[in-house]
């Protein structure tokens, strides 16, 4: 399903993956690269509020405390969601609408509207080690507590419910390539929408994982 602009079908494309997979990477470069006719909708954004006891799936953090459950599809406002891709897609600026997220794959709302679906598949402890780098220089985190919630929830939560959308995927890509080689893999998947970027020198990447 695509949004119509002006009688022009924009495209949707879905991009899921495991946290720290380096699916926003991907998805902020596309926006970066192309910053007049990319429009990025973030699943981050769409999450319920943490301390709504009557939305969203609850779960106990590592510390004890019930916490929302970042690591569940049922945490996020499929509704909002829904409307901001086809507030995007509706503009009437974009050539293409970018929704990155866990669950860009799994959610009814995105998945209804994508028009092509990327995972990007990255090696549990490579992403298990970004996620903790990035808690400790971004939060200060002891990474022990993200050890640990990784023990007790997240791994299973990854497995159940991002992990299989690999297969739903159009295009699989290697989260430890380059920017540039995802880039270029994403072109090669979307065609001239966005116009093709210079042809480098020597033997391409592959285009998948």
């Amino acid at each position: 399903m695509t949004g119509v602009v002006g009688g022009h079908a924009v495209p949707v494309l879905a991009v899921a993956g495991g946290t720290a997979s380096g699916k926003s990477t991907l998805a902020e470069a596309l926006a970066r690269h192309h910053p007049e006719t990319v429009g990025l909708v973030h699943l981050d954004d769409f999450y319920v509020p943490a301390h709504d006891p009557q939305r969203g799936v609850r779960t106990l953090s590592a510390t004890g405390a019930e916490t929302l459950d970042w690591n569940h599809p049922g945490s996020i406002d499929e509704d909002a969601v829904a409307e901001a891709v086809d507030a995007a897609a509706g503009c009437g600026r974009y050539r293409l609408v970018v929704v990155e997220g866990l669950f860009a794959l799994t959610l009814r709302a995105v998945a209804e509207r994508a028009t092509w679906r990327v995972y990007v598949d990255t090696p549990d402890d490579i992403r298990l080690a970004r996620k903790i780098l990035r808690k400790i220089e971004v939060f200060g985190q002891d990474p022990g507590l993200s050890l640990r919630n990784y023990l007790l929830s997240g791994r299973e939560r990854h497995a159940e419910y991002v992990a299989p959308a690999r297969d739903r995927a159009d295009l699989v890509l290697d989260g430890t390539r380059s920017e540039e080689g995802l880039l270029d893999a994403v072109g090669h998947l979307v065609g001239d929408l966005l116009g093709r970027a210079p042809q480098r020198a020597g033997h391409p990447e592959p285009l998948a994982v």
